[in-house]
């Protein structure tokens, strides 16, 4: 269960490194032409991945450290998925496929799969399984991660898309429970089943936590050796100050912001039935 503690819906973007740029889509009138496809389309186009000419100095560009593939189901509406804010925000790191055209993994290259599966382990459980796999530490420690590959569908439709050969046998990751603030309501569906985009920020907020937190435990002990006074405590305050700072990756969430505003700006908070989902 969700602690009721854990909603902020008054201001649930107040700890977040936003780029504040989104507030100038609102300036945004007519639609526009993509520059691509030149088809009619407002803020972004949904098939070339581009933002409109009139917000392109104002979108962030966002370098992950790894790829992402995004498997969308066929009946997932493109002007309505949230996945495509990755592929405009990413354009160099961020795949969408359309299920069931998909790639066929394989073990050359190590790749994960973001699904709450019987055998899904948390990131740091992987990402330390992954960094001591030779039996000993490293200072240097190499996670060896490639590629990580999320969902975009319903959670009924997300089932039967896991179930397919070429994704059953990826290993997969189960993300920390967090609130969304997603506006679409699904029947049947805690809250805190997340959007695709909010789904990848948080995977990416508690990788670069993990990986912080991996590197200061090893240079902690190096240091121990040196020093038999370090105590306990020090590590607590750095473990706080890690997840308190990690919001290298929050402008994933720059249009999900912008359109969050943008229906609350239509609709009152309290009548949108997507929050008035269980927290269970």
């Amino acid at each position: 269960m969700v602690s009721k503690s854990l909603v902020n819906d008054e201001n649930p973007f107040e700890n977040l490194n936003i780029s504040e740029s989104w507030i100038n889509l609102h300036q945004v009138g007519e639609r526009t032409i993509c520059p691509q496809c030149n088809k009619s389309r407002k803020y972004f186009c949904y098939t070339c991945y581009l933002p409109v000419l009139e917000i392109k100095d104002y979108v962030p560009h966002i370098k992950l450290p790894f790829k992402v593939d995004i498997i969308k189901h066929a009946r997932e509406i493109d002007g309505k998925s949230t996945a495509v804010h990755a592929a405009v925000l990413c354009p160099d790191d961020v795949t969408v496929y359309t299920y069931p055209s998909i790639p066929s993994y394989d073990t050359l290259e190590k790749t994960i799969l973001v699904f709450p599966s019987p055998n899904a382990v948390t990131i740091e459980e992987l990402t330390q399984s992954l960094a001591f796999s030779n039996g000993k530490e490293e200072q240097n420690f190499d996670v060896k991660l490639s590629r990580v590959v999320f969902i975009d569908s319903t959670w009924n439709q997300s089932r039967g898309i896991y179930k397919d050969p070429r994704l059953f046998k990826l290993p997969c990751v189960v993300l920390k429970k967090r609130i969304t603030q997603f506006w679409r309501h699904q029947n049947g569906v805690p809250r805190w089943h997340l959007s695709t985009i909010e789904a990848i920020h948080q995977f990416f907020v508690e990788y670069e936590i993990v990986m912080k937190k991996l590197a200061h435990d090893m240079s902690f002990k190096e240091e121990s050796k040196d020093d038999c006074t370090v105590n306990s405590s020090s590590t607590k305050i750095v473990d706080s100050k890690i997840e308190t700072n990690s919001n290298k990756f929050d402008n994933l969430l720059f249009f999900f912001r912008f359109m969050y505003d943008k229906i609350h700006s239509l609709y009152d908070h309290e009548s949108l039935k997507s929050y008035k989902r269980p927290l269970e």
